[in-house]
């Protein structure tokens, strides 16, 4: 395996498609021409660079439709009376349906097992996205070290878009489940939590996550086939009923209690990804060695950092993107 010089590299590289690699002292990372697991941080700052950067990540207006007037996924965010409660909740078929049309506009495999461990991780993100301020930039990681899998999610509170990918192969071992979440607000600088887990349920591991990171409890029900709520913790929470809280009890919130209607939120599956963001991506290696990047080709082969979607791209397109005046 070929090592550059002052680069770590942690994780198993198999040919055929461009990877991440990160140079290990905070500096950007590179682009080989090679397959690879970033890291958490590597996958969060190439999130935020394939959509033009950590400050014009939050709009995109040529891939990102009007968030209120879009069609997607409707949240519903209530706060519940006397009791002191927040409660999203959706349905997900069409969130679902987007996730299995990518894959197959992509032609990227996943097992079975895993793309049903990922819908359940896209649950939690979205209701988690739809609680959190609306200048919000979210990321997470969720490694599970037994079988070895890593999931990671994108979230973009401005626009509404979502988007994420799997990773089965070559996945290095932490030697525990770990949770990463990624968080950029506005204009301040990124914020990193890391909390360990047990179990292999992504909802399970965001209850983790709340309670350990956020400090809140949170918990996750089922209410129908493809239908979800999150109950999260106010100040002076009805503590007692929380915790009696059963799934039954939850489907019927709207004739017991007293809910407060206060947001509804537009979700889709969306990366934001497309040529130009993958030409910018890879220009800073370009501009270093054009020639060992390409290895004598005249057309290499790309994913997506955040979803996954392949890239051909020519020298010659990378030639006149390097020459444009910037």
């Amino acid at each position: 395996m070929r090592k550059r010089r002052g680069q770590k590299r942690s994780e198993v590289l198999r040919p055929g498609w461009l990877s991440v690699v990160c140079d290990g002292h905070g500096g950007p990372p590179s682009l080989l021409k090679r397959g690879a697991v970033p890291s958490p941080r590597v996958l969060f700052e190439l999130s935020l660079s394939s959509r033009g950067g950590v400050r014009s990540f939050m709009s995109m207006p040529e891939t990102s439709p009007d968030h209120a007037a879009a069609a997607g996924l409707e949240v519903r965010t209530y706060y519940v009376r006397n009791r002191n409660a927040f409660v999203a909740r959706a349905a997900f078929s069409e969130l679902f349906v987007d996730f299995f049309l990518h894959l197959s506009e992509q032609k990227i495999h996943v097992q079975p097992e895993h793309a049903e461990t990922f819908k359940r991780a896209l649950v939690a993100f979205t209701l988690h996205c739809a609680s959190r301020p609306w200048k919000e930039v979210t990321a997470w990681t969720i490694h599970f070290e037994q079988p070895p899998l890593n999931l990671f999610l994108a979230g973009d509170n401005g626009d509404g878009a979502i988007t994420g990918r799997v990773f089965e192969e070559n996945v290095r071992e932490m030697g525990a489940n770990v949770f990463y979440a990624d968080v950029v607000r506005g204009q301040e600088p990124m914020r990193r939590s890391t909390v360990n887990f047990t179990g292999d349920d992504p909802l399970c591991a965001v209850e983790t996550f709340y309670e350990k990171s956020e400090q809140r409890a949170a918990k996750f029900f089922q209410v129908a086939e493809e239908e979800f709520v999150l109950v999260a913790e106010h100040p002076d929470l009805d503590r007692a009923w929380y915790d009696a809280l059963t799934t039954e009890e939850v489907k019927s919130l709207d004739a017991t209690e007293t809910l407060a209607l206060m947001e509804r939120r537009i979700y889709r599956w969306q990366c934001g990804c497309n040529q130009k963001r993958m030409l910018e991506v890879l220009a800073p290696t370009a501009k270093q060695d054009l020639a060992a990047l390409f290895e004598g080709d005249e057309k290499i082969e790309m994913r997506c950092p955040r979803c996954g979607a392949r890239y051909a791209i020519t020298r010659e397109a990378m030639e006149a993107f390097l020459a444009e005046p910037k």
